[in-house]
């Protein structure tokens, strides 16, 4: 009797083991025009009178093409066409927020932890495995919160660098060996910083190290540009912000603003530019970062840039309510705020860019008059609006769909597994017959943190039960 119940549950947890870790490791075959920069031609000879069978035979071919096709392309070098420029591939993670662990974690909530950072890790391993894209973007809010210490702050790091990217975290333990406590935790010296970047602000700005040229690496060992951008649980809104924070922040992430110009005087320029939009308005704890701030976008309108710009930057731009998630909502501290009576007045939150620095910074930022794109985070649901500028220098949002946009906003869905797990695909193709950029997005979605799991732990469960049938 209970010999077939046995076998049946082991028959059944095989399969589901199978079925979840083929499913986990080709996922993306099963909608590679979302997840894959090449121009995909989609399913081809159905319409609205298929049937249910006719379209899973499709999807089911179309499935098993794209695998073998990611198969094969291991064991081939992608080749481009003789002097055509090169297409920019950028995958764009959005807001991991990864936790943290405390002496008074249960383990029970440590191994959730533990197993969301391998979940993250395999989504962004199994895409840059599979699209090798030339730059990799991180959209902000990389931990949950910045009220942590640096020993903190620092151990997170490490493990975003290995679990998430993959990588080895040389560089973050030669940090440590410099700066660190009598009992060997990392520690950041924040009031150098403090006084280099005053001395800085009063002496020669030019000093700041914001321009770089042709970048595709930042070390040889680097298969991508990798760009980390600051969101708000990484260094605070204004009001919270303080050296310490942007001390450790650029000890260990390097610079929250600078651009980076490709082909700069060729008919297929174009541009990064890295800003850091918590730091545009206030009332601020430190006024002077917003001050830095607006003298790095006059710096960068100065440069008379004529290519084309991609903007990566975290909190959205102004909007009106409903047309994406996050409706525009700006908190201040209140007034005798007891807690910390210093930031009474201060900026707490916001969800959007107000509407007068939306107008300020799209203005200096594409002042050139070419179609450009923003990559944003912060709003976790994702969304896609178009901007257009008004003759009195305002700029509008409307959504993208609506019409062809002087500059196109793209909210990247979050990475993290109550929203599915996505990756946004922005590729970028020039067309020499017109001179311009054409710029393709597209998000690819895993599935709920519930099926990663169900792939690690069905084979155990599989090898317990089946040792248990053959032992019986």
């Amino acid at each position: 009797m209970f010999q077939p119940t046995l076998k049946k549950f082991t028959i059944l947890a095989l399969v589901l083991a199978l079925a979840s870790n083929i499913y986990i490791f080709t996922y993306p075959s099963l909608s590679p025009c979302r997840c894959s920069f090449e121009q995909q031609t989609g399913l081809q000879g159905l319409n609205s009178n298929s049937t249910l069978a006719q379209r899973l035979w499709c999807q089911s071919q179309y499935y098993f093409s794209d695998v073998i096709k990611q198969v094969s392309s291991k064991c081939t070098e992608p080749t481009s066409k003789q002097g055509a420029v090169p297409d920019v591939k950028l995958l764009a993670i959005g807001d991991p927020q990864i936790n943290g662990i405390w002496p008074t974690t249960s383990y029970l909530r440590r191994l959730e932890i533990f197993a969301n950072d391998h979940f993250l890790g395999h989504i962004i391993k199994q895409m840059l495995r599979r699209l090798k894209p030339t730059h990799v973007a991180v959209m902000g809010d990389l931990f949950s919160s910045q009220w942590i210490g640096d020993s903190e702050y620092y151990n997170r790091t490490m493990r975003y660098t290995r679990r998430l990217l993959g990588r080895s975290g040389e560089q973050l333990h030669a940090l440590r060996k410099e700066s660190h406590d009598a009992a060997g935790e990392y520690i950041c010296d924040w009031q150098q910083y403090g006084e280099e970047y005053k001395a800085v602000r009063e002496g020669d700005l030019t000093k700041l190290t914001w321009h770089r040229e042709n970048a595709w690496r930042w070390t040889p060992e680097d298969d991508y540009l990798l760009i980390n951008i600051t969101g708000n649980h990484d260094i605070g809104y204004s009001g919270d912000t303080t050296y310490q924070h942007m001390a450790r922040y650029q000890h260990l992430f390097g610079e929250d603003n600078y651009w980076i110009e490709y082909e700069r005087d060729t008919d297929h320029a174009w541009r990064i530019v890295v800003l850091n939009d918590l730091l545009l308005e206030g009332p601020a704890l430190q006024p002077e970062f917003i001050s830095t701030t607006w003298t790095f976008l006059e710096h960068l309108a100065a440069r008379n840039f004529s290519g084309t710009t991609v903007l990566l930057t975290h909190v959205p731009f102004h909007k009106p309510a409903g047309l994406c998630h996050d409706a525009p909502e700006t908190r201040y501290y209140p007034p005798g705020y007891e807690r910390e009576p210093y930031k009474a007045g201060l900026l707490r939150s916001q969800n959007l860019l107000s509407q007068d620095v939306t107008d300020r910074v799209l203005s200096l930022i594409f002042a050139n008059g070419k179609p450009g794109v923003i990559l944003t985070g912060h709003d976790h649901e994702g969304c896609d609006t178009a901007y257009s500028r008004a003759p009195d220098g305002s700029w509008s949002a409307q959504p993208s769909s609506a019409r062809t946009p002087d500059v196109r906003e793209l909210t990247v869905r979050s990475v993290m597994a109550q929203y599915g797990g996505n990756v946004g695909l922005l590729r970028g193709s020039f067309d020499p017959a017109t001179a311009t950029w054409q710029w393709t997005y597209s998000l690819c979605p895993f599935a709920h943190q519930a099926v990663w799991y169900c792939a690690k732990l069905m084979p155990l469960v599989a090898a317990l039960l089946l040792s248990t049938m053959l032992v019986w």
